[in-house]
């Protein structure tokens, strides 16, 4: 999907089968994606990038064509803790010690939880439009409830979630594309294609709801654990004008509590910033990767 120069492999971690694209000559890049999508959300930016870097873009565990550990009452297959430990054993595989990241929605968590777990090995990180989940949580009043409300949806148990999604994923997750983004914005009728077949698979659906259920519970055990400790290394904030977060939080601000090194923006558009800005989103990444 990415393009004719990407390659597709499936490697084994300790924990789950990844699947990714990877392709390029240059530095390592690593590129997350977010929730209810897969890698192919990465198709009108990862390209642009190879000339200058090594992109690699995987699906998350439980996510798009990666696999789908199950479900435990802890939820810790699904911390973000372990689908860091997944990224760093997908760049030994390719021999990267040290390495950028790019994360987007639940990317962006993964990413944050990599350079806190990592340190030594994440180089710069880009997060992009969030804040980070101890912060949402602890900070929840009815703005948040009301805009988040699917955090609060997808951690309910019993498979009630997965049932009422499981009845339309389609219409679900184009909704939550049409409800997230700035009026008006297109998506590219193929990449909403493969994010409809990877979500109608109704393990992806029971894992997706694990991830939410892991945030709301082992990943704030970690996340308080981690209060005392920053991102070390520079941190590139970017998010959305029409999005939530602009709306709610003061971006950098709150990011300076967790991170040492940030600089950041907003990008005229909407929660998915990637597909809706994605000349804007190469330009500002090409100038915070080329910083010494």
């Amino acid at each position: 999907m990415l393009s004719k120069e990407f390659n597709k492999i499936q490697i084994t971690t300790k924990g789950a089968a990844i699947f990714m694209e990877h392709g390029g000559a240059g530095p390592p890049l690593l590129l997350l994606h977010g929730y209810p999508q897969t890698h192919t959300m990465w198709h009108q930016v990862a390209p642009h990038l190879t000339s200058d870097f090594r992109v690699i873009c995987p699906d998350l565990r439980g996510y798009g064509d990666s696999s789908k550990p199950k479900s435990t009452p802890d939820h810790r297959f699904y911390a973000k803790r372990a689908m860091a430990q997944d990224m760093v054993e997908l760049m030994d595989y390719f021999g990267y010690r040290e390495f950028s990241v790019v994360g987007h929605d639940r990317g962006a968590r993964v990413a944050h939880r990599l350079a806190l777990d990592y340190p030594d090995r994440v180089k710069k990180a880009c997060i992009m439009d969030i804040v980070p989940t101890y912060h949402m949580f602890k900070h929840t009043d009815q703005a948040f409830a009301t805009g988040y409300y699917h955090w609060f949806f997808l951690i309910q148990p019993n498979g009630l979630p997965e049932h009422m999604i499981g009845v339309d994923p389609a219409y679900y997750l184009t909704e939550k594309l049409k409800r997230w983004s700035a009026p008006n914005a297109q998506f590219a009728p193929e990449a909403v294609a493969d994010y409809i077949r990877c979500f109608s698979n109704p393990e992806t659906i029971r894992a997706s709801c694990d991830d939410y259920r892991a945030a709301a519970s082992i990943d704030l055990l970690h996340d308080e654990a981690s209060l005392e400790q920053k991102i070390r290394c520079p941190l590139l904030v970017l998010w959305g004008v029409k999005g939530f977060v602009q709306r709610t939080y003061q971006v950098l601000d709150v990011w300076r509590q967790y991170a040492e090194q940030v600089e950041g923006q907003a990008l005229d558009c909407g929660h998915f910033l990637p597909e809706e800005k994605p000349e804007a989103v190469i330009t500002v990444l090409r100038e915070f990767l080329a910083k010494e």
